[in-house]
């Protein structure tokens, strides 16, 4: 992952965006498909993994358990050689960056399987809550303990004995508490039936499909009672599907289908369609009901503008990230427009609720922001031109970017985003993909 970031990137006004992207694979699938095919019996080939930080966090910490893996030279083609749930190393130390789709099913694995590990990671990753998840596995017998701030990484992981039949979660803080349990269930279900009940509501459901339709590529059936009860029958165990492509990411997907509704269009994004296992491809619902024209094949998705983007009042509790990329669209719109059910946004990278609302003022919007709600009221006239900061936060850099683009409904302006080397974190090549659409020359 050696490439090299300005300190800014300064992006010119553009009239319109137009062409092809092909994605990038999806961080949500690539860990997922990294762990499970570690844990798994037999190697399997993972066709296009997502080249990132947060994956490359997880191949280090998969290494240093004494998992193995090679990378065809030239590709993003790995084959990891699973270990049928027996860890080769009993004791390591593991960073995780801030990574929450890497320590948080890591955690729960590592604390069924058992040993002496501890893991932390950047600043960031010790104010991201984990007690929800740490609560239900000591609840039936593990050992986790915080050795800095309660209720928040780093933590240490020591060999526990479980005793009981049922964990519970609470689901409205984070989808990937479940979605770690739900991993770990079939590591420890081989004498008795596991169940896993969600306490309250269960945000990010889509998360959790994914979650589901992994895990039943490997060969475990997870039967569910609506949201609420998740069981996995004893003598299940991972096994390799041989092979496993990654879908192209459907969250970084949004950014240039917001571009192609913005301005003109069309965009065409490639590696993800139709009939996705992601829940962001209901994005282009919300693009939709804003009034813009999609179209979507197989492995494609495209957007194009159809006149001035319509205001939204909408709930995106299924879509959070890509519901950030719907909060910069509304500049565009004909009224105020306001994003619900959106609390999970202060526990990510950053406090997004509150980085949003800042970052688009800037912008001579005017924010209400909420306890789980942001109301934006776009500007009269053309945006301010602006320098946002990033917050070490991929999503930030990379949605408002959008601002550059000249609507139907009012002109964008000069942007110069901070610290752009935070889109490591998912989409390395970023601004040259977005530079390709617009035009643009990066600065």
């Amino acid at each position: 992952m050696k490439q090299s970031y300005p300190r800014h990137i300064d992006l010119e006004p553009t009239a319109h965006a137009q062409g092809t992207v092909r994605l990038p694979g999806s961080k949500s699938i690539s860990n997922r498909t990294l762990l499970l095919a570690a844990l798994a019996g037999g190697s399997t080939r993972i066709l296009e993994l997502l080249a990132s930080d947060d994956t490359l966090v997880m191949l280090m910490a998969l290494q240093q358990l004494g998992v193995k893996w090679e990378q065809t030279e030239g590709t993003q083609d790995y084959t990891v050689h699973g270990v049928q749930g027996v860890l080769p190393v009993h004791q390591a130390d593991l960073f995780m960056g801030n990574a929450g789709t890497a320590i948080r099913p890591l955690t729960a694995a590592l604390a069924v399987i058992g040993g002496d590990y501890t893991l932390h990671g950047v600043a960031r990753m010790h104010e991201r809550p984990i007690a929800d998840l740490v609560d239900a596995l000591n609840g039936v017998g593990m050992r986790i303990e915080y050795t800095g701030a309660q209720g928040f990484p780093p933590l240490h992981i020591r060999r526990g004995q479980f005793n009981g039949d049922t964990l519970r979660v609470r689901g409205n803080v984070s989808s990937q508490y479940l979605t770690a349990l739900l991993m770990a269930a079939p590591l420890i279900s081989q004498e008795r039936a596991v169940t896993i009940e969600v306490i309250g509501e269960l945000i990010s459901k889509p998360y959790i499909e994914i979650t589901l339709n992994l895990i039943r590529r490997f060969g475990v059936t997870v039967e569910r009672d609506g949201w609420q009860k998740f069981t996995v029958q004893p003598d299940q165990c991972y096994r390799s599907p041989g092979s496993i492509h990654v879908e192209g990411d459907a969250s970084s997907a949004s950014y240039f289908l917001a571009a192609g509704a913005i301005a003109g269009g069309p965009v065409r994004v490639e590696g993800v369609g139709r009939d996705s296992i992601q829940g962001d491809v209901h994005f282009v619902e919300a693009l939709q009901r804003m009034g813009v024209t999609i179209a979507m094949g197989d492995h494609w998705l495209e957007a194009a503008s159809n006149g001035p983007l319509k205001a939204i009042d909408a709930d995106f509790n299924h879509i959070p990230d890509a519901a950030m990329t719907i909060a910069v669209a509304a500049l565009y719109a004909d009224g105020p427009s306001t994003l619900r059910n959106i609390g999970s946004w202060r526990v990510k990278e950053t406090d997004r609720l509150a980085a949003m609302a800042t970052e688009l003022r800037k912008l001579g919007a005017t924010v209400v922001e909420g306890d789980d709600y942001l109301t934006i009221v776009p500007p009269a006239g053309q945006l301010q031109a602006a320098t946002i900061d990033t917050y070490d936060d991929h999503r930030m850099a990379m949605c408002f970017s959008l601002a550059s683009l000249d609507g139907a409904a009012r002109r964008g302006n000069r942007i110069r985003i901070n610290d752009p080397k935070c889109v490591a974190k998912t989409f390395p090549d970023y601004f040259s993909a977005f530079a390709g659409i617009a035009r643009q020359t990066l600065i």
